[in-house]
């Protein structure tokens, strides 16, 4: 039996965040409980809820990354706004913001000053290239990210480079926040002291472009864009069957490559032929191979390769679109979806990864802007003339 004790349950998160990096993380801890406050301007609030209308008239980005939020219409050039945050910052576990580069020391809201009113605060800033350095005060956004990190250069087509299909950077500077801000919270539970932590996009997706980096160690060249196959190993990437279907196959191994020749071919002999007996001979001549196995596959469907490419335990995949992965027969049979309620109603949700036996992941509605004001405000003991105030002028 799942007990109803989340890991973060009585942590309060205080986000001064947009678009997704921010968001994303914080969303992470607020499926572990913690209760998140984010903070918006007011009227419209996070720009990326006006990206697209695509989820009954919500949008895609941010219906996915701020359920299990409050949110918090703030216009922090005004003092009283700014005053109010302060006030709600001193008893917070913690500060994630994701502003352009300097706004948020421009507003006090440093380390320095914080720690004065609140030791134990956790201070996480989220930016391009990080608080220092000759990069830090240029604007990023995650394509111009996926440039910089060498991301581009490696993914694509020889001849065109590609972006991923989505927004790859913030997500991995999102992951670091979220990761780091759990080891924060395990060192002050070890200190009983808060801590400042600097997450860049560049420095997260550069850990993860490490192999390509390597590969390309002291001048060496780097893996060649190569579409959906694979750089370095080949057979492994998209193939086309005779009902137009594409099956992704991936062979990691000479022995593989007997048994495809084998069972999934029909041509043993082939799994012998020394213009093809290594990895490094198959990919000197894809096009060679790519027409042999065309020619097989051609004769197939879709469903007859990949029975013929499971029989032969060769890893395999179809190539999936949006309806497919919505329909997923896998995602299905795990009960991954739930519905969770939204300005726009009931809305379905995939549960985060990871099933885990002692708790239930926390997944509430998604808010409406500043939904939460008011009783926020009168928490930290503003009173209602002063929050009726505060919205005449705009405040809030």
């Amino acid at each position: 039996m799942k007990m109803n004790t989340r890991p973060l349950d009585g942590i309060t998160v205080v986000s001064l965040e947009h678009a997704i990096a921010a968001p994303f993380c914080t969303r992470q801890l607020a499926d572990l409980g913690a209760r998140v406050i984010k903070v918006e301007r007011p009227g419209a609030g996070d720009f990326a809820r006006a990206y697209d209308e695509r989820v009954n008239g919500m949008s895609s980005h941010f219906t996915w990354v701020n359920r299990s939020k409050e949110s918090l219409t703030l216009d922090l050039k005004q003092a009283d706004a700014l005053n109010a945050l302060k006030t709600l910052l001193k008893s917070a576990d913690v500060l994630v913001q994701n502003l352009a580069p300097g706004a948020a020391a421009r507003m006090g809201l440093t380390a320095e000053l914080l720690h004065q009113e609140n030791p134990k605060l956790i201070l996480c800033d989220i930016s391009g290239y990080g608080n220092d350095g000759p990069y830090r005060d240029k604007k990023a956004y995650d394509l111009l990210i996926q440039s910089e990190a060498g991301f581009l250069s490696v993914t694509g087509t020889p001849e065109t480079p590609s972006k991923a299909g989505n927004s790859i950077a913030d997500i991995a500077a999102g992951m670091y926040a979220y990761t780091n801000i759990l080891a924060a919270l395990l060192q002050r539970a070890k200190t009983d002291k808060g801590s400042s932590i600097d997450v860049s996009m560049l420095e997260s997706l550069g850990e993860w472009m490490s192999y390509p980096l390597y590969y390309a160690y002291d001048g060496a060249a780097p893996p060649p864009r190569n579409g959906a196959s694979h750089a370095t190993i080949y057979p492994y990437g998209p193939f086309k069957a005779g009902d137009g279907g594409t099956v992704m196959l991936g062979l990691q191994n000479d022995r593989e490559w007997v048994l495809f020749c084998e069972i999934v071919l029909d041509n043993p002999s082939l799994g012998k032929d020394e213009r093809f007996d290594k990895n490094f001979k198959r990919n000197e001549k894809r096009a060679e191979l790519l027409a042999i196995i065309d020619d097989c596959f051609c004769k197939l469907t879709t469903e007859e390769v990949i029975t013929k490419l499971d029989r032969a335990q060769i890893a395999n995949a179809r190539l999936n679109n949006m309806q497919g992965l919505w329909s997923h027969e896998q995602l299905k049979a795990r009960n991954r979806w739930v519905d969770v309620n939204s300005p726009a109603g009931p809305i379905p949700a995939m549960l985060p990864p990871g099933l885990n036996d002692s708790y239930e992941y926390r997944m509430d509605p998604i808010p409406t802007v500043g939904q939460h004001t008011e009783s926020i405000l009168a928490e930290i003991g503003i009173t209602q003339s002063e929050i009726e105030n505060m919205r005449a002028s705009g405040a809030i």
